[in-house]
This record gives C-alpha cells, sequence and structure tokens, in this order.
C-alpha cells in the first residue's frame, strides 16, 4: 500500500512536471495565491472576459496539491453549513437562489470540461445517501421531509427495497438521492484547468510559498509581487500565512482508494451509474466508483494537528486505512478480499461557524474564497466566477449571493482549538458506536457537540 505521496488521483496520472518558481519581484494586475481549483477558476473566468489582464498564479509546491488534488471527487451541490442559516440571515429567496445557482454550478464545471477538452472522468449519476441504523433512518427521513419545502433541492426518499437496487449497501433501510452530483478524477480537473488557463496567458509560478499577504502585495520566498488586486485561494494552508493562524482551523481528511474490483463484485453492488454515496453517520464517510473499477472511499482519519499544523504530502497513520477499510467491508461484505492500494490525507479550511465565503475589500485590492469545509469541488467554481465579476466590477446575480462578504470571527487559541476540534470528533465518534449499537434516536452527545461547535 502506498501511503501519501500526495494521493491516488496524482500518482494514477503522474505529479506535474514542474512550472518555474517565480523568477523576483514582479508587477501584474491581479496576484492569486493557490493554484487549486479556486485560483485557477478566478484565472479562468477573470482572462474569459478580459484578456488583456496580466495574472500570475502563485502556488507553494504544484498546482492542485492541496484539497483540488486530494479529495473525493464529489462534484455535487452542498452549500456549505447548509442554506438555511442563510433563511435567518438574508431570507429564504436568497436561500433558494444559493440553491439554485449551486446546481447550475455542477452543469457549469462539466460543460467548461468539455468546452476546454479536459479528460476528469466525470459521470453525472447524482448523490446517494444511505441510513443503516434507526437513528440514521430518522434523520434521513426528517432531512427528507424538509426538502421537500424547497423547489430546488429536487430530493428523492427511497424505501430500503429500491434503495439497494440503485446501490447494494447492505443493511440499508432508507437513502435519499438528487440528480446535482458527478464523479469527478480531482487532479485531472486540476491538471487541465492549468492547461487551459495557460492557454489563456496565465503565468503559473510553482514552488513558491507566500509568506505575508497584504493590501496590493504578496510576500513570497522568491521576491514580491505587487498587483491592484491580491486573491487569498489558500483554503486549508491559510493559517500559515502571517498574521492568519486562526482564520481557518486546518481540518484533515483521509481516503483509500483499493485495487481495481473485479465484475463480479460491481454485479453484486450494482454501482454503476456515477453516483457519489455518502451516509447520515456523525462521522460521516464519502466514496465513489472510479473510473478503472476501485472505490475511493474517505472520512475523518486524524482530523486536527496541534497549533494548525499541516502534512506536506499526505502521509497518514496506517490504522486509518483499517478504519475506512472497515466501513467499506460493512457497506459492501463482497470487498472483504480486496487489497487498498492507496492512503493519503489532504487538509480542508473550516471557519468557525463553518461557513464558506466569497469577497473583495475594494479599499485594499484584497480578495477571498474559500472555507468550504468539503463541498470545495463546487463551490470552487462559483467563487471563481464570483470573484471574477467582484474584480471587474460587474453588478451580476451571483454577486449577491448570501455568502458573498460573508466575515466570521476566529478560532480560539491553543489549547482550546484542539481541545475543541478533538472532542468534537471524540462525540461524533462515541454517538455512532451507541447508533450502531441500536440506539433508536440520535444520541444527545451528538446533538450537544453540534450547538458547542457552531454546527448546531
Amino acid at each position: 500500500m502506498i501511503n501519501g505521496n500526495v494521493s491516488h488521483w496524482w500518482q494514477q496520472i503522474g505529479v506535474p512536471k514542474a512550472r518555474p518558481e517565480l523568477p523576483g519581484s514582479i508587477t501584474a494586475d491581479v496576484a492569486i495565491v493557490g493554484g487549486g481549483y479556486t485560483g485557477l477558476w478566478t484565472a479562468y473566468y477573470l482572462k474569459q472576459q478580459k484578456p488583456e489582464l496580466k495574472i500570475v498564479v502563485i502556488e507553494q509546491r504544484h498546482i492542485g496539491y492541496g484539497a483540488s488534488g486530494r479529495n473525493g471527487g464529489w462534484l455535487t451541490n452542498a452549500i456549505t453549513g447548509g442554506r438555511e442559516q442563510y433563511v435567518k440571515t438574508h431570507g429564504r429567496d436568497a436561500a433558494e437562489r444559493f440553491q439554485v445557482a449551486m446546481n447550475e454550478t455542477v452543469d457549469e464545471v462539466i460543460r467548461i470540461a468539455e468546452t476546454e477538452g479536459i479528460e476528469a472522468d466525470i459521470k453525472k449519476g447524482g448523490e446517494f445517501n444511505v441510513a443503516y441504523t434507526p437513528a440514521q433512518e430518522a434523520r434521513i427521513r426528517e432531512f427528507a421531509a424538509a426538502e421537500q419545502h424547497w423547489q430546488s433541492a429536487d430530493l428523492e426518499l427511497l424505501e430500503a427495497k429500491e434503495a439497494m437496487a440503485k446501490i447494494n449497501v447492505t443493511g440499508t433501510r432508507a437513502a435519499v438521492w438528487h440528480p446535482h452530483a458527478a464523479r469527478i478524477q480531482p487532479a485531472k480537473l486540476a491538471a487541465g484547468l492549468a492547461e487551459a488557463v495557460e492557454r489563456l496567458g496565465v503565468e503559473i509560478y510553482e514552488n513558491t510559498r507566500a509568506v505575508e499577504i497584504t493590501p496590493h502585495t504578496v510576500r513570497t520566498t522568491h521576491g514580491t509581487v505587487t498587483a491592484d488586486f491580491v486573491v487569498r485561494a489558500t483554503e486549508g494552508f491559510t493559517a500559515g500565512l502571517k498574521g492568519l493562524k486562526r482564520l481557518w482551523l486546518p481540518m484533515n481528511s483521509s481516503l483509500i482508494a483499493t485495487e481495481p474490483l473485479d465484475q463480479s463484485v460491481w454485479d453484486e453492488l450494482n454501482w454503476n451509474k456515477g453516483e457519489v454515496l455518502g451516509d447520515f453517520a456523525h462521522v460521516y464517510m464519502y466514496a465513489q466508483r472510479t473510473a478503472d473499477d476501485r472505490i475511493a472511499i474517505g472520512g475523518r482519519g486524524v482530523p486536527y494537528k496541534w497549533a494548525s499544523g499541516v502534512d506536506l504530502d499526505g502521509e497518514t497513520p496506517p490504522v486509518t486505512a483499517k478504519t475506512l477499510a472497515d466501513i467499506m467491508h460493512r457497506f459492501f461484505p463482497a470487498t472483504r478480499d480486496a487489497k487498498v492500494d492507496h492512503l493519503w490525507s489532504g487538509v480542508l479550511g473550516v471557519p468557525r461557524d463553518w461557513a464558506a465565503t466569497v469577497g473583495l475589500d475594494r479599499e485594499t485590492g484584497l480578495a477571498w474564497g474559500g472555507g468550504y469545509v468539503g463541498t470545495g469541488v463546487t463551490t470552487t467554481n462559483l467563487a471563481g466566477r464570483t470573484l471574477a465579476d467582484l474584480i471587474l466590477g460587474n453588478d451580476s446575480d451571483i454577486t449577491h449571493l448570501p455568502w458573498v462578504g460573508h466575515q466570521v470571527r476566529k478560532w480560539e487559541p491553543e489549547p482550546l482549538r484542539w481541545i475543541a476540534t478533538k472532542g468534537l470528533y471524540t462525540a461524533y465518534g462515541i454517538a455512532d458506536r451507541s447508533e450502531l449499537n441500536g440506539r433508536a434516536k440520535t444520541s444527545p452527545i451528538a446533538k450537544i457537540a453540534d450547538v458547542v461547535t457552531g454546527r448546531g
């Protein structure tokens, strides 16, 4: 089993040939810090609208090195932290508009991939989430009932027999499905998008770490970039920038990829339409069937490192592979003999209120996008389009969505945030175990954890 080496996705296609480092101090119209999806999409849409702009992307390692090249490949319509939070602050119509925009963004990513000739193993089969304990069943039915009140949710509740005919998860009690999701190969999308922006004239400098971002300025290990606008697109690595240690908590998520599975296994699983698969546990899992017939399945391993530490190349404690394999075997007993080929982790950005944000301070020229908490494959595209419109001064519909300009308080200093995060996942783990053992209703421990951490 390969451990780390960034991700299975990059190992599959090969780490990209190194681009040049920043050659020294330069000027640009727009400087983008971070060569992941947010930065690349922002550069793409800026160049589409105003080709003459000089745009520079600064990346500490190589494009797609962070979450963009390590995630579970869920191109889905989820609003980070849920749309209900925006009902309280902006009203129901604004929340509905946000959901419509996310639905449309799934198709926008697919459209651009086709337009630019990006072969990213995209297959739109919707999102399928399963309940396999009494408490999960109660939650999934409550969730499905609530979704019926939203015009743009398009969610279907599936009873056990119908659900297992769609994906044969052992012990299924009920499931939900909606059409606004696709499976992707994340590194292929990042690599293809980088090539697309370079064709448009964007300059990408790799192995160049940003040290500090100030108005109109990015100070790096290889010189200073001065620009009219500076976009912070650093997501889970934001804590490494001077003065931003407590802005977003870097949360680790881990994945395994099996060897390619025999057709007999897939015949039993009946998982063949490109659906992405999740569950209604508190410490939830996420999975896809890859284009080459593997199962890639993820969840939380060691979710947080002391003092907002982040790994570099995705190396992960081997016990995490066993934890994820055990989940897979419980879902699909036919996979018990399957070899795990790869284990890796990635880091994502978690704001204190678990709500993503995008915005621009026109006075300082500082723009930002991130805090996706695992929903970034789709949300980054909407962020990129929004940032392009904000920078160019376009008064578009998406610039008025309720997450634009959202600000949130910082995380507590250590040791409080380590204790809070450690306690959160310990509590959720206890709750999941009690529910697996037959608890009929959601554990009160999980409800308390939701309130304490700001998720409830």
